[in-house]
């Protein structure tokens, strides 16, 4: 096996001829140069299956990389192309029809991996088959580098360290609420939350997954206190105003209590964390809150039916490799807010807000910083194995954001 300093890129992006793909490696090609020439300040590559769409891209975003040809199926092409790299970053989903296997050879190699899943029962199943592996290997797998989980992930870690900083203690509860968003949700999203409902529908074991707010924690770790889930129309103490659920939470959280795992949970075993949709603070935030919640359980009651979830997929969402245009990509915008509460009772509100779609624009942006965060962690501090993005790339990865990213964390007055 090649060590990873030896190998001819520092990173390939696999998936570059997909929506957010294409996204992604405008991205580098703006932040570190267009590939091997003298102004690059790393060397990365592109992958896919279809080489006449890999030199599409290539010619329309005027790269001068090198292409390399890899199957999601095929293990032959896919070991070679992870022994080529020091990163691979996949936007390739639903990841539980396409990314298994590019996992496990990135593990064998001892590659490092980053990717925008947004599938617990997915992450749980390569966590429970790799992560022994990878410890010893030096492969660091690091899901959900997207706006599933970023933003969560790293605003709870920001949250607590500006608790322990201003307040001397940490938050035992933090409810983080969506003030504001613009965006869509990408076609490659739609059809890994369909494939979620695909797979589960007759499965109480991934069912369990789903609803399991430790599910992701190490093996013996993942149960605990009962989290609060908002799952109806309900006026929320944390924000004082009302609030529906939000249709990330189901990601957000489990990373978010993997990372208090990791760590040891040293913000207590009773640590609670949820997060929802803010609506309004009168009668018309109370309406709206009610039509979130219903449209939300019409989509998933219709998903599960299988001729509707096909009808869904074929004729009414947007597909995978669909997005909006750069004009829309550009307007959209995020804004999270965090509401921590310590155990003394004393509160403390932090906001982290992006400047694009948080599924496309935004997103890209987040995947290329964490591959390059990847990049410089050092295997001291971040070994082998299955992190988080706070866990592996923590305050480093937050000051990419800031620089490079569009991303703002701050404190609330």
């Amino acid at each position: 096996m090649t060590s990873p300093t030896d190998r001819p890129y520092d990173v390939i992006v696999y998936g570059a001829t997909s929506f957010v793909g294409q996204i992604l490696c405008a991205y580098l090609r703006d932040r570190h140069g267009g590939g091997r020439d003298s102004a690059s300040d790393i060397s990365w590559a592109i992958a896919g299956r279809n080489p006449a769409k890999l030199d599409d891209i290539a010619d329309d975003l005027g790269l001068g990389v090198d292409h390399l040809v890899a199957n999601a199926h095929d293990p032959k092409a896919l070991a070679e192309m992870v022994a080529s790299t020091r990163v691979v970053i996949s936007t390739v989903g639903p990841y539980a029809l396409y990314g298994s296997e590019l996992v496990d050879a990135c593990v064998t190699a001892g590659t490092d991996y980053c990717d925008l899943t947004g599938e617990p029962h997915w992450m749980q199943q390569m966590i429970d088959a790799h992560h022994d592996r990878a410890t010893r290997s030096g492969s660091r797998i690091v899901h959900a580098c997207g706006f599933d989980s970023i933003p969560s992930d790293l605003g709870v870690a920001y949250t607590q360290r500006m608790a322990n900083e201003l307040l001397g203690e940490h938050c035992h509860q933090i409810s983080m609420r969506v003030k504001a968003m613009k965006g869509s949700a990408s076609g490659g999203t739609i059809a890994s939350m369909l494939n979620i409902v695909e797979e589960t529908k007759d499965n109480p074991d991934l069912r369990r997954v789903l609803t399991n707010p430790y599910a992701l924690a190490p093996e013996g770790m993942r149960s605990g206190v009962r989290q609060h889930n908002v799952t109806v129309p309900m006026r929320d103490e944390a924000s004082d105003r009302w609030v529906a659920p939000f249709v990330m939470a189901s990601v957000n959280t489990r990373i978010v209590h993997r990372s208090h795992a990791l760590r040891g949970r040293p913000w207590g075993d009773d640590f609670l964390y949820d997060e929802a949709m803010i609506t309004g603070s009168g009668p018309l935030g109370a309406v709206k809150a009610g039509g979130l919640t219903g449209g939300l359980g019409a989509f998933m009651a219709a998903s599960s039916v299988g001729p509707v979830r096909e009808l869904l997929a074929n004729k009414v969402l947007p597909k995978p490799g669909e997005g909006p245009s750069p004009e829309a990509q550009a307007a959209g915008f995020y804004d999270l807010r965090f509401y921590g509460t310590t155990p003394s009772g004393t509160t403390i509100t932090t906001k982290v807000t992006g400047d694009q779609d948080p599924g496309y624009g935004s997103t890209a942006k987040m995947l290329g910083e964490a591959a390059a965060a990847l990049l410089d962690a050092d295997p001291a501090d971040t070994p082998g194995g299955f992190w988080t993005p706070a866990t592996a790339l923590g305050i480093d990865l937050e000051q990419r954001l800031v620089e490079h990213a569009g991303l703002t964390f701050s404190i609330v007055d």
